[in-house]
């Protein structure tokens, strides 16, 4: 009985598919996009052609074809596909796919895919049932993920599986899937008259980030709605006008692509602060922008320009730290969204302040030199005089010379040695308010070289 109604059921599914769910491509010629793997003698493109497909982890935001782009690879390989959410999936469940596919190798010498959605929420239980068989090539694994598979994937996973990012799609891309869209009477929306200018087109384009998905249903939406029409059966046979005014109103407004744990986290900060320390306001405050529509929290923003302030401007412009403390606790007092206005202040203070990261390679030179050399012991004249009877011998002992206060020399600078080595770590730039300073340095080290050195020890 259920085959003599499986074909009425799986019509009533297809006439309910969502237009993005039609519209995937078919054959590699109709995908779009990732030319780096796809591309006239690309790693992927080679190992589809020539059958020698290995277990794959595809990573990549949202929308990029990871899904579609495992059923081609089933298709054109002739293998057979079976799709499961890592995140659902039990243990009893990959049993069964396994002994599938040993059946269906044997009796049909045809061998399966098993598509893994989620494949970071792959538990070890789970992964203990199928790499067994994973290795011995009796199922082709190929996982999906929009985290860093690096982090998110077991390590044993991808230890035996080829990674390979999708990148999201470029505006032409976009722009070429909605046009076949709307010309394809089949699977389309073509077997509608429907007029949509380039500027609609574009604004799904820039607003769907990348996103194949989006921007099919965003053209979905704007023909179910009419366009300029009303939904009545006389609007349905007449032109379906679609400009920019819906095309805005049929799509979201655009959200950040930005897990705010995973690698548009790490990724958008990193852009963020380069963009200070490269002395460019506009990209900082671009990106900027971006954590803070994304929802970033302001905190973690005030803490890394904190950060920088010190390691990338230093004493070039001891104002800067300044600056960024107070923007930390304003942050902090406030929140956003006024918050961002302190933000930015910060951000184009400290991106347009000269840079100097002397402080910065000081203390690690310093501290390489602690826990990789030998252990300088402190001078005698500069001991606490108030332990282990250090004051007998800094205070006029044969042992040692006696401890001379700078503040007695005219110029307030120390005539002595004050390290027992003759080593340098600061070596202050000509920027901003380091040059002085770098001037200073070298009258106090011109003055303590011109004195004797303690022979004591």
């Amino acid at each position: 009985m259920s085959d003599l109604w499986g074909h009425r059921r799986d019509e009533a599914a297809r006439g309910v598919e969502p237009l993005a769910v039609r519209m995937r491509p078919r054959d590699l010629a109709e995908f779009a996009g990732q030319e780096h793997l796809l591309g006239p003698g690309k790693l992927l493109r080679r190992m589809i052609e020539a059958d020698a497909i290995t277990s794959l982890i595809l990573h990549g935001p949202p929308g990029t074809g990871k899904t579609t782009l495992a059923e081609l690879i089933a298709r054109h390989t002739r293998r057979h596909f079976v799709r499961e959410n890592a995140a659902s999936v039990g243990v009893k469940r990959i049993r069964e796919i396994v002994d599938e596919a040993a059946n269906r190798l044997a009796l049909e010498r045809r061998r399966t895919i098993l598509f893994l959605d989620e494949i970071h929420r792959f538990t070890r239980a789970q992964q203990d049932v199928l790499l067994a068989d994973v290795e011995k090539g009796l199922i082709t694994l190929i996982g999906a993920t929009t985290e860093n598979p690096l982090f998110a994937v077991n390590s044993a996973l991808v230890s035996r599986s080829t990674l390979m990012r999708l990148e999201s799609l470029g505006e032409t891309s976009i722009l070429a899937i909605l046009r076949r869209a709307i010309a394809d009477a089949e699977r389309g929306v073509g077997a509608r008259r429907i007029e949509a200018t380039d500027e609609a087109l574009s604004v799904w384009a820039s607003k769907s980030d990348g996103d194949a998905r989006r921007a099919l249903t965003a053209l979905e939406i704007a023909v179910l709605s009419g366009g300029k029409h009303g939904r009545d059966d006389a609007a349905i046979q007449s032109v379906i006008v679609i400009d920019r005014d819906v095309a805005e109103q049929s799509i979201q407004q655009k959200a950040a692509v930005y897990d705010g744990t995973g690698d548009g986290h790490y990724d958008t900060i990193s852009a963020f602060i380069k963009s200070v320390r490269g002395s460019d306001p506009d990209a900082a405050l671009y990106w900027l922008a971006h954590m803070i529509e994304a929802g970033e929290d302001p905190r973690f923003i005030a803490r890394r320009l904190a950060i920088l302030a010190s390691e990338d401007i230093g004493n070039a412009d001891p104002r800067g730290i300044m600056v960024a403390t107070a923007t930390w606790e304003l942050v902090e007092r406030i929140g956003l969204p006024e918050a961002r206005i302190t933000l930015a202040q910060c951000t184009t203070y400290l991106a347009l302040a000269p840079k100097s990261n002397a402080s910065y390679l000081a203390i690690d030179e310093a501290l390489a030199d602690v826990r990789e050399g030998r252990t300088i012991p402190v001078p005698i004249q500069i001991k606490d005089g108030n332990v282990r009877k250090a004051s007998d011998l800094s205070a006029g002992s044969t042992r040692g010379a006696a401890y001379e206060y700078a503040h007695d020399q005219p110029d307030a600078m120390g005539r002595q040695d004050y390290l027992g080595v003759d080593k340098s770590y600061y070596r202050p730039t000509d920027r901003g308010a380091e040059k002085a300073m770098g001037e200073m340095l070298a009258r106090a080290r011109q003055a303590r070289t011109q004195a004797p050195r303690d022979q004591a020890g």
